[in-house]
């Protein structure tokens, strides 16, 4: 470290990060939990917390037509119309979440800008701070909905007439707590993108790792898998006589995970059936019909196709050899996203300058940095969570991690801001 190291101050950090999960808090037995959806008043809380820490901090706030806050800090003797470095995430979680998805990739972008500024490194450009909106999906749309329209992949009038289970539309609900704002967020503009997020999986954790630079976020595909037998009497209906679907669809849960454990296959390869409906779904009625879900995943789309190509054969399979009708949907296809190398070698060459050991690794999870990577360069930090536990009251990332990831984000972004 040098005299210059920005100074990540820890207990602040900590404080941001605290008080933000007080919005939206639930009951748990273990842990602590927060459910925060989009334009929810705990959602409005949480954006109130951070516009306020970002006025502090000398920026200058913008809220888009669709709730995406950010605040931009032109250090002195910046050029004001220099394309900005910006960082940032997510405010909002799934129902019953942790207090670190997304709130640590923002209020690191904070802390980022406040350690600069008290280490009177100055960045040749502005600094942005971003939080999106509804990157979860829990409430509007599949996720990644703010950066979407930022990436220009979706219309700011597509999302605003999105509607939620209850027949509201995004637009009413920003209006409600006061964060329908003007214009787009376009992160085009932006010369960089930086995300700093919980790893959700054990990888650092094991190898002892404090920082993980992410080198692809994974495609995914997802499906939905439809087999057709015929339902009839549990009792009087002799076994040889049967045409259970359900039968016929536990191979196929079984055939996806041979697929993707095969040999030969990478280990970043996944695959989950998650859902089944099982119809009449009665205890005395042999399965007539079964509709499951797929989601397979990997850094390689030739990965994915093969899990794919090899359940369409198994399909073929059970067709032939139980007497059972089958089809598959295809109804997502996303293409694994690189990152940007330029932006993973900064923050490498940030850790050694800092002496933190950092590591390659793939997020198979999505992050909005998958939106932005489309439209310019981006980069994913990672901080260690314990057991990989994601989604959960027992989220956990110690506060010294999280201070220290923050440390390797402020100093890529000095750096890379020529400061």
């Amino acid at each position: 470290m040098t005299d210059d190291t920005p100074p990540i101050d820890e207990s602040r950090l900590r404080a941001d990060i605290e008080a933000t999960a007080a919005f939206g808090a639930v009951d748990a037995d273990e842990g602590r939990g927060r459910t925060v959806l989009t334009g929810t008043p705990a959602n409005g809380q949480a954006r109130d917390r951070l516009v306020d820490r970002l006025e502090d901090a000398n920026m200058n706030v913008r809220v888009d037509a669709v709730g995406n806050i950010a605040g931009r800090w032109t250090p002195p003797g910046a050029d004001p119309d220099a394309a900005p470095i910006a960082v940032g995430s997510h405010l909002d979680s799934v129902p019953r979440g942790g207090i670190f998805d997304g709130v640590l990739g923002v209020y690191a972008g904070v802390e980022t800008v406040r350690a600069l500024q008290v280490a009177e490194r100055y960045p040749d450009c502005p600094v942005d701070v971003v939080s999106f909106t509804e990157e979860e999906g829990t409430r509007f749309a599949d996720g990644l909905l703010g950066s979407s329209v930022a990436a220009g992949h979706r219309s700011v009038e597509d999302a605003l007439a999105l509607t939620d289970d209850d027949g509201i539309t995004l637009a009413d609900a920003l209006d409600d707590i006061g964060y329908r704002g003007e214009g787009r967020l376009d992160a085009a503009g932006w010369d960089a993108w930086l995300e700093l997020h919980v790893e959700q999986a054990t990888r650092l954790e094991r190898a002892g790792v404090p920082v993980g630079v992410v080198t692809t976020i994974a495609g995914v595909t997802h499906g939905e898998v439809t087999v057709t037998g015929d339902a009839n009497h549990a009792g009087s209906t002799p076994m040889t006589e049967r045409t259970d679907a359900l039968t016929a669809a536990s191979e196929l849960v079984l055939a996806v995970e041979d697929a993707a454990t095969a040999d030969g296959a990478p280990d970043t390869l996944v695959g989950t059936v998650g859902h089944l409906d099982v119809s009449p779904d009665a205890v005395n009625v042999i399965p007539g019909e079964v509709e499951l879900s797929l989601d397979v995943r990997d850094v390689s789309a030739d990965a994915i196709e093969g899990v794919v190509e090899t359940l369409i054969r198994e399909l073929s399979r059970l067709e032939a050899e139980r007497g059972v009708a089958t089809a598959l949907v295809r109804e997502f296809d996303q293409e694994p996203t690189d990152m940007s190398l330029r932006l993973r070698e900064s923050v490498h060459a940030a850790g050694d300058r800092l002496g933190v050991e950092t590591l390659d690794l793939h997020s198979g999870a999505f992050h909005d940095t998958m939106s932005v990577a489309d439209v310019t360069d981006a980069a994913l930090l990672f901080a260690p969570s314990r057991d990989g536990v994601s989604h959960s009251p027992r989220e956990w990332t110690d506060w010294t991690d999280c201070a220290t990831a923050t440390a390797v984000l402020a100093e890529a972004v000095a750096s890379m801001g020529g400061a």
